[in-house]
């Protein structure tokens, strides 16, 4: 499988992209957001919420870990940045096999809890406001997920 790419000239474009894919996500679905800090990864997750009809205001959940929002689904957005080093078992499954959309940020550091099928996006930084948001799907389900998406 490939990885499926788009440039953001702007965080409103970021924003617009992440809330035209929410209009493609089912419950289920999990998504892997990975870049440096500021790269614009709450960004992302703050349209993939405005696409889902959600109007609570939408912040990293960088001390809370995990903070849920109510719309068409429900979305659950994870911080695991600052569970480098922990093993104990905060029930992510019950998350990803639910009825909402995760979003995980930094998901690397819990690679071995992440369910087998999920897309992960990378979102790299250029010069200003440019980033390159970079897509590798992970099961056929993100595969047309990307089909859909990125055309």
């Amino acid at each position: 499988m490939g990885s499926y790419r788009f440039v953001s000239n702007s965080p409103e474009e970021t924003f617009s992209f992440a809330e035209k894919m929410a209009a493609h996500l089912k419950p289920g679905d999990v998504l892997l957001l990975e870049g440096d800090l500021g790269a614009g990864k709450t960004t992302f997750t703050k349209g993939i919420a405005n696409g889902l009809g959600i109007r609570r205001t939408v912040n990293s959940p960088t001390f809370t870990i995990i903070k849920e929002y109510r719309g068409k689904l429900p979305l659950y957005h994870m911080d695991v940045y600052r569970l480098e080093d922990a093993q104990e078992d905060l029930g992510f499954d019950e998350y990803f096999e639910g009825d909402g959309v995760t979003v995980v940020e930094w998901a690397h550091f819990i690679k071995d809890l992440l369910p087998e099928s999920y897309l992960e996006i990378r979102i790299f930084r250029f010069e200003g406001d440019r980033r390159l948001i970079e897509a590798e799907p992970f099961g056929v389900r993100y595969v047309s997920l990307c089909e859909e998406i990125f055309g």
